[in-house]
Formats: structure tokens, C-alpha cells, sequence
């Protein structure tokens, strides 16, 4: 377990946002497209009822810096939510990073998508050396105190669930459609559909009702099925009393 560090001297001055940003010369970029779809289908459909959109920040693959005494060590998750701050950095910028001792408040939740090359970092079985950065799952779990992890494995379509209790992860059970979050009062679950013309498992939020949150595009098609379904009732309803539009 981490110990605690003594306070940081009054004075000094930590890097912000535009110091720390997401970008990394050199550094791969994206292993897969199952890694911009899952993410974005994700953060379309989080939308918690008791926070207005102005106070919800959600990201992928967005550097997330977390220890003002090692100012450049970061982690990279695949996909985080965080609860009550402000959508746009400074209510202006979009993030260039998420910076914590910045923001004040650590995400909420964090998903990671595992692939062969990353699985032992994110189910935290790596080791490290002393002066080394700790892996995901330590910094998750002790530094930030992140209330769920959620790992999913798309190969095997096998959802791991985990929340914090007391000082440690512990798994969750899977309920029937998946994880009830009651903060966020949403669940989290494996869907089965198409999503951007793929047809397969994802990951995807719900509602207390256990309907799955639609995306824009879904709403808007949603709504367009309505009015045509309503304009052909009309139609059947003229044609009836002889008349037509």
C-alpha cells in the first residue's frame, strides 16, 4: 500500500494543464478501431440524470496526471467519467489533459480495454522498480481511490467489474444487465447490437429503468420513426373519411 507523502512546501508551483498535455512526441498512437468505438459509444451514452451536461467530463486516451510529486508520471485509460466538474477547462478550453491536483476532483469511473500487450498493467500483476511509475491498478485503486474499474475484454467478451471498498478493488457482481452505479444513478452492461455499422457485444450504459441510453443519432432517429409512424396514422385516419393530404 502506498504511504502517505508529507504535504508539498506552500510555494511551489505544480504544472497545469498546458504544461502536461496529451500529446507525446514519439509515443503509438491507437492500437485498433475497436479502441475509438467502444470509447466513443461510452461516452455518448453517459449522461448521470442528477448532473447537468455542464458538469460532466468524460475522455479516452487522454493523459491523466495523478501525483503532484512526479509531475510528468501518467496514466492513459481507455475511457474515464468524472462527476462535478466543469465540462470545458475553465469553462472555456477543451483539455489538452486531465490534470488532478488541478481539477481537485479524480474521475469516477475508468474502463480499460484489454489486449494482450496491456492486460498485465490493467489487472495490476505488473511489477515495478522503486523510482518506476506504479502500474494502472495501483494508481487506481491507492493513489486516485477511483470508486469503479471496469475492464472488458473484447476478445473474449468477458466484463470484470470492480469497486472500491474500504482501502482495496473488490469485485462486483454482474446484475442481471450488469453494474448498478448509485452515485451516477446508471448501470453499466454488455449490449448486444449494431453499433457504427458493427454488429457485436458492447459496453454500454442504462438507465434505472434498465432501457439502454441512446445516442444522438439513435434519439434523432428515434424521433423520425415517431413522426412518420404518427404522419401514417394520419394518413389511414383522412383515407378513412375519404379524404387524402
Amino acid at each position: 500500500m502506498i504511504q502517505n507523502s508529507p504535504p508539498l512546501p506552500p510555494r511551489q508551483v505544480l504544472p497545469t494543464m498546458y504544461d502536461l498535455p496529451s500529446e507525446v512526441v514519439g509515443e503509438p498512437g491507437l492500437p485498433d478501431e475497436f479502441h475509438l468505438l467502444q470509447p466513443e459509444l461510452l461516452r455518448l451514452t453517459f449522461r448521470p440524470p442528477a448532473y447537468p451536461d455542464d458538469e460532466v467530463f468524460a475522455a479516452s486516451d487522454l493523459n491523466l496526471y495523478y501525483d503532484p510529486r512526479h509531475s510528468q508520471w501518467y496514466k492513459r485509460p481507455d475511457w474515464f467519467g468524472v462527476l462535478g466538474v466543469p465540462r470545458l477547462y475553465g469553462g472555456t478550453e477543451l483539455r489538452l489533459s486531465y490534470v488532478t491536483w488541478q481539477e481537485g476532483i479524480p474521475p469516477f469511473v475508468v474502463v480499460e480495454l484489454l489486449s494482450p500487450g496491456t492486460e498485465k498493467e490493467d489487472l495490476g500483476r505488473t511489477l515495478r522498480e522503486a523510482s518506476q511509475p506504479p502500474n494502472k491498478w495501483t494508481v487506481y485503486e491507492q493513489v486516485l481511490r477511483i470508486p469503479y474499474y471496469f475492464v472488458f475484454n473484447r476478445y473474449t467478451d468477458e466484463f470484470q467489474a470492480f469497486g472500491l471498498m474500504m482501502t482495496e478493488y473488490r469485485p462486483l457482481e454482474l446484475d442481471g444487465q450488469g453494474v448498478w452505479l448509485k452515485e451516477a444513478e446508471l448501470g453499466l452492461g454488455l449490449w448486444q447490437g449494431r453499433y457504427q455499422g458493427v454488429e457485436r457485444r458492447w459496453l454500454r450504459w442504462y438507465d434505472s429503468d434498465g432501457n439502454w441510453l441512446l445516442t444522438p443519432a439513435e434519439q434523432e432517429k428515434q424521433r423520425a420513426d415517431a413522426a412518420e409512424q404518427e404522419n401514417g396514422r394520419l394518413r389511414e385516419r383522412l383515407r378513412q373519411a375519404g379524404l387524402e393530404l
